[in-house]
């Protein structure tokens, strides 16, 4: 016979953290976006001989960055979607698939391409996303950025 106590831990995600907060994608798309801008301002400013050590150096640099941080903002919206919102969050935000999916789909694209107007769209995404996770948590928090 055995003396086992059974102990029964009911968890919301993967883990019972409960530490939500979309500032962390928020940061890593401010990053992107950054670094898109970084990018465009290089190749624009440093005419056609692309080819000096300098140059291939600071823009290697900027895309490494530019994906690390792209990845890094999938990771957290992928983390929020699956993990902190419900099913009963969808009568209040009817969008919210559809936002996950379209912001997702855009840190892939940031990754890929040197576009303004994907990380900017991007950054858009993740500040509806933010309303939206306030809004579920009772909570007005101003959308403020860091850069």
């Amino acid at each position: 016979m055995s003396n086992e106590i059974m102990i029964e831990a009911e968890a919301h995600c993967d883990g019972p953290c409960g530490v939500y907060d979309p500032a962390s994608a928020r940061v890593a798309g401010e990053a992107v976006q950054s670094m898109t801008k970084k990018m465009i301002a290089l190749a624009e400013n440093h005419g056609s001989d692309c080819s000096s050590a300098t140059y291939l150096n600071t823009m290697s640099r900027y895309a490494a960055i530019k994906e690390e941080e792209a990845q890094k903002c999938k990771d957290e919206l992928l983390v929020l979607w699956t993990d902190f919102f419900k099913p009963q969050h969808l009568d209040a935000h009817p969008g919210l698939h559809d936002t996950f999916w379209n912001a997702a789909k855009l840190c892939s694209a940031c990754k890929v391409e040197v576009s303004a107007d994907h990380a900017q769209e991007l950054m858009d995404a993740i500040e509806a996303i933010h309303h939206m996770f306030w809004s579920v948590k009772g909570r007005e928090v101003p959308w403020i950025r860091a850069s």
